[in-house]
């Protein structure tokens, strides 16, 4: 059994935070999954369903973010669950804009949810880090996180949000190679050999980009200008 952890703040003021990416993601999931209806439950809510054979419980925790870890460790402790057994996804500042990356253990880098959960339960769990981009300094970042994406970043928001839920039974697993592939299939999917080639013939036969020497002579391209 996999808890898979989404970090942001309840309620609807802060539904399209930069912050609440992770809550974006797991909503995703639960609905592209058939999860069943969430459910107060652990300081937050709560969806327990299957990806195949293998069990997983998504979690939101609704602390607000600074604490994370009281809903986190609430779920370890009533599922008898070690670190090892959480993944939490939550944006990231040191990431572009759509980058998604994996790891396990490590710091929290400031981040309020993860020092939380840190304090909670430490530091040798699984992250799912969703770049959403650094405002330029640091003062400028918890109103950089607590407002919402613009609707310039919908085309990739929204592809890195349907690579995470294309991923979650790998997330499940524990494969992180595997979650990641599905991922970058949605952020950037491999070009057919058909396009390519199509592209190739196209350029080949548009005399626009074939740099032919002028062979007029002085006198021939004199009477073409005033012909």
């Amino acid at each position: 059994m996999k808890l898979i952890v989404g970090l942001g703040n309840p309620g609807p003021k802060y539904a399209r935070n930069r912050h609440n990416i992770g809550f974006m993601v797991l909503d995703r999931i639960a609905s592209d999954h058939g999860f069943p209806v969430w459910k107060s439950k652990h300081q937050g809510s709560v969806s327990e369903g299957r990806f195949g054979s293998t069990r997983a419980i998504l979690l939101k925790p609704e602390t607000y973010m600074n604490k994370s870890g009281d809903s986190v460790g609430a779920a370890m402790r009533f599922h008898k669950l070690e670190p090892k057994d959480v993944i939490v996804l939550h944006d990231e500042i040191d990431l572009a804009p759509g980058k998604v990356r994996w790891k396990v253990g490590g710091g929290h880098a400031g981040h309020n949810g993860l020092r939380s959960i840190h304090a909670h339960i430490g530091a040798d769990y699984a992250r799912v880090r969703l770049g959403v981009g650094h405002p330029g300094h640091k003062d400028a970042v918890p109103g950089y996180v607590l407002r919402d994406f613009p609707k310039a970043d919908d085309a990739w928001l929204d592809d890195v949000i349907r690579g995470c839920s294309d991923g979650a039974p790998h997330l499940a697993l524990g494969d992180g190679a595997k979650f990641m592939n599905a991922v970058a299939l949605r952020v950037a999917p491999p070009r057919s050999s058909k396009t390519v080639e199509k592209e190739t013939k196209t350029s080949a036969s548009d005399p626009k980009t074939i740099d032919e020497p002028d062979a007029r002579s002085p006198l021939q391209k004199l009477m073409d200008r005033f012909s």
